[in-house]
């Protein structure tokens, strides 16, 4: 039994990046992020958007024991079948593209996953679902989105029997960290929504189906102090491999 750190995958953004004297299209992901996974025993493997098929990302999936989605630009709505509204942001199609192959290649081969922001609306709208696409529009203010970069903290409760309770035990509250103009509107197809709001927008959803596949609005990687949901995202991937090596 091979009992080495799980290697968790986490999705990237391309931007433009300086350092020094250069000035080029970059991969970049937040360090916060593989803290939240180095913290709680994972290794992480940095994965940038690129065209890849169905096999290849059914093959970047066979290497890995976890998954984290993680957030940033707004999700195309033409894969929602919407027009953009004035406040969506440009298409980021490469990055649409490539996550979205390997959500299905996760869901195929029941691989934990922890979807965050952009991740959960990426898993939404990759089962059917839709997006709304301004908050503003909807609860009347930027309270889920106040900008500059800082986080607006809510205290959220995720119903009983979730697989979010099954991690949080007595206590199923947490200390979000809301950074999303966006939200989930029609839920995908097999989607379970285990926490809303007090203005009843959608904060989490899970796929009861697959082993582990949690999806929170929220920035968990932002809260230092509350690490449950990447213990329970290492945990199911040192379980996925485990039974991935008996079944070799």
């Amino acid at each position: 039994m091979n009992d080495s750190k799980p290697i968790i995958g986490i999705t990237s953004y391309l931007e433009q990046a300086q350092t020094g004297v250069w000035d080029v299209p970059a991969s970049f992901l937040p360090q916060v992020y593989m803290n939240a996974v180095t913290d709680v025993g994972g290794t992480v493997v940095v994965l940038p958007p690129q065209a890849i098929t169905n096999e290849e990302a059914r093959s970047i999936i066979a290497r890995l024991d976890g998954l984290v989605l993680s957030g940033g630009a707004d999700v195309d709505p033409k894969r929602y079948n919407e027009s953009p509204h004035e406040r969506t942001g440009a298409p980021r199609t490469d990055r649409d593209e490539f996550e979205a192959a390997l959500i299905h290649a996760a869901i195929e081969a029941s691989l934990p996953m922890l979807c965050i922001c952009r991740g959960a609306q990426m898993l939404n709208v990759e089962l059917g679902g839709t997006l709304l696409q301004h908050l503003p529009d909807v609860v009347g203010d930027d309270r889920y989105q106040i900008g500059a970069g800082v986080f607006n903290r809510a205290t959220i409760e995720v119903d009983e029997g979730s697989q979010i309770a099954q991690l949080y035990g007595e206590d199923l509250t947490a200390e979000a960290h809301l950074y999303h103009h966006q939200a989930i509107g029609e839920v995908g197809e097999g989607l379970r929504v285990t926490s809303r709001t007090t203005d009843g927008i959608i904060e989490s959803v899970e796929l009861p189906s697959h082993p582990f596949a949690v999806a929170v609005q929220w920035h968990p990687e932002e809260n230092t102090d509350d690490r449950r949901l990447f213990q329970g995202l290492v945990e199911a991937a040192h379980t996925h491999r485990h039974l991935r090596e008996e079944n070799a």
